[in-house]
């Protein structure tokens, strides 16, 4: 595995539960500001017997994004409502209400 894509792991496995954070925010806590795709195909890759809260992970517009596999989007959009996060009508997250800022965590970079 990359450390960039370890680097990657490590941030999301902080986000709490009932948070989400944006591709982008998480490439720039881990150190990889402007890479926001490979924060996406390093959770595309990751083994499923990880215990990494992907899910958690939302595009800047607060939305799911869309996925090769269909069903993921829907797993994803049921993870998050059971743990008490919100879509609005437009099928968004209100990322002033529900985004994690990240600042309770610094990254330790090699």
């Amino acid at each position: 595995m990359s450390s960039a894509y370890q680097r990657i792991y490590t941030v999301v496995k902080q986000i709490p539960k009932g948070r989400v954070a944006t591709y982008g925010q998480i490439a720039r806590l881990a150190g990889l500001g402007g890479h926001a795709r490979q924060v996406g195909y390093a959770l595309n890759a990751l083994p499923e017997d990880q215990d990494i809260p992907w899910h958690r992970v939302i595009n800047a517009k607060g939305e799911i994004s869309k996925r090769s596999v269909p069903a993921y989007e829907q797993i994803q959009k049921e993870l998050l409502e059971q743990e008490g996060i919100e879509f609005g009508i437009d099928a968004r997250i209100s990322l002033r209400r529900y985004r994690w800022t990240g600042t309770q965590w610094k990254p330790e970079l090699e």
